[in-house]
């Protein structure tokens, strides 16, 4: 009986000790419970000390752009206490920063069903609407291709009432793009994966922003990262093989080059220019390569197209100027190719082989004004002396003045030309000088035949004609009738 006492004893403690503690741990859990929702029952006590502590702590999670744990503290208020109308107006406001406008409308309604007739939240709601209509407006403008007024919209509209909307801040990268503001799209997309590194549509339009500055390297480095987040990604994919097969094809064409494949470099830069016809800064060098190319095979009309398209996308390129110098001179076109060489001789003063070419320019033009003596006796280049004599005493006789008398002033100045081409190519040390470019005025011709030059001789040559009647008028002295002949 005792022994049963003692047991009995011993097992009443035995259940006291475990209430205690079951006790202790169930408080344990309540007060790190009360810990964890400090915030939210502070918010619902009554203190206005308290709530202003919640509003101050999701305004510093706003600041730091901790938007989800903003949000998360507003709805957690909200659920513990849906009468708490500064909580809503908050969650609205939060919303349509992150443009979730449905939403926010919601909490803004919800608010001023609380707290009718708020002017505050009346006027935050027109914002929201005005950042909502903007938005959808700036999407269909930037559809249309209107990309200046859907910029307009995004950035004075839109992001000023949603500051956090990364729906309008990769709108506004893609516009950027499409304008062609290749490093206002950089900072715009650096901003988005600031806040989120691994935002593919931010890592594409930041990589396309390089790929147009031809950036290569890192271009191809953002779309890997995106690759390697998202392998099946079609616009990544698109723009990573597009890009290598693009570096394939360019450096096909200079290998070419240096091999002397001509032919196959013109074949590889034309199909590396197809690939993307808006690469311009990438272009401009394919547009050079093939112009330089088409200059050596010496295709004139093909290099002076490609010349100038590397010039019309930048005015300033030195060697696409004196290229297309070089292209026309291939087309005989003396005074553009002068232009031409002289402007980029002012680009690049020290240039010798520039300077050189400009000479060569400069001396073609002279050579193009001179009269040219081989057509003016109907001969060619490579003529003999015999053939040169015979063109000569030819022509001498058709266009001798007293043989076209009804037009003799167009005879006369015929046969002083036809003279001075004798006496230039009859000359064999004049005529050498004479192909070598030199000026024909340096040989005292005074300018093809006049300046008291003798048609009738010259040259160390004595011509006698011998015409019925002689020349009325003493043209080139008289000469006794009976018939003509030459005397060599």
């Amino acid at each position: 009986m005792l022994n049963f006492s003692i047991f009995s004893a011993a097992t009443d403690a035995m259940a006291w000790r475990g209430l205690a503690y079951t006790v202790f741990i169930l408080h344990f859990v309540l007060v790190c419970q009360l810990r964890l929702l400090h915030p939210v029952v502070s918010a619902l006590d009554g203190t206005p000390g308290n709530a202003a502590e919640l509003f101050e702590r999701v305004s510093q999670s706003i600041k730091e752009k901790h938007y989800s744990q903003a949000l998360n503290d507003l709805n957690a208020a909200i659920e513990a206490d849906p009468s708490l109308s500064e909580a809503y107006f908050h969650r609205a406001s939060v919303l349509r920063q992150l443009c979730r406008y449905e939403e926010s409308e919601k909490s803004y309604k919800r608010f001023v069903e609380l707290k009718p007739g708020n002017s505050v939240a009346e006027k935050e709601l027109s914002q929201l609407h005005q950042a909502q209509s903007a938005l959808e407006s700036a999407l269909s403008l930037f559809d249309s291709g209107d990309y200046t007024k859907a910029l307009e919209y995004v950035d004075k509209v839109v992001l000023v009432f949603s500051p956090a909307c990364a729906k309008a801040k990769l709108l506004k990268a893609s516009l950027l793009l499409a304008t062609k503001d290749y490093y206002g799209a950089i900072s715009e997309t650096g901003y988005i994966l600031k806040e989120d590194e691994n935002n593919l549509e931010a890592l594409l339009l930041r990589g396309r922003a390089y790929y147009y500055l031809a950036d290569h390297d890192v271009s191809q480095r953002h779309y890997q990262k995106g690759l390697r987040l998202d392998p099946e990604h079609g616009e990544l994919k698109k723009a990573y093989f597009g890009l290598k097969n693009l570096l394939k094809k360019t450096k096909s064409a200079e290998d070419n080059v240096n091999k002397g494949k001509l032919r196959l470099a013109v074949e590889d830069f034309k199909g590396a220019l197809a690939l993307d016809p808006n690469h311009l800064a990438h272009n401009v060098h394919l547009h050079l390569g093939l112009c330089k190319v088409l200059v050596k095979l010496g295709r004139a009309k093909d290099a002076l197209s490609s010349c100038s398209e590397a010039l019309n996308i930048d005015a300033e390129l030195t060697e696409a100027l004196a290229q297309r110098g070089e292209a026309k001179l291939l087309a005989e076109d003396w005074e553009g190719a002068v232009a031409d060489m002289k402007a980029a001789a002012q680009k690049s003063p020290q240039d010798v082989s520039i300077r050189e070419a400009l000479m060569r320019a400069e001396k073609a033009l002279k050579m193009s004004q001179r009269k040219d003596w081989y057509k003016i006796l109907g001969v060619s280049k490579s003529a003999s002396v015999s053939e040169i004599k015979r063109a000569y005493k030819k022509l001498a006789l058709q266009w001798h003045p007293d043989k076209n008398v009804d037009n003799r002033e167009e005879a006369e100045a015929k046969f002083r030309e036809i003279a001075a081409a004798y006496e230039v190519l009859g000359d064999e040390e004049k005529r050498t000088r004479y192909d070598r470019g030199e000026d024909i005025e340096d040989m005292g011709m005074g300018g093809g035949g006049g300046g008291g030059f003798n048609p009738f001789g010259g040259g160390g040559q004595q011509f006698t004609f011998h015409f019925e009647g002689g020349f009325p008028g003493g043209f080139g002295g008289g000469f006794p009738g009976g018939g003509f002949d030459f005397q060599f």
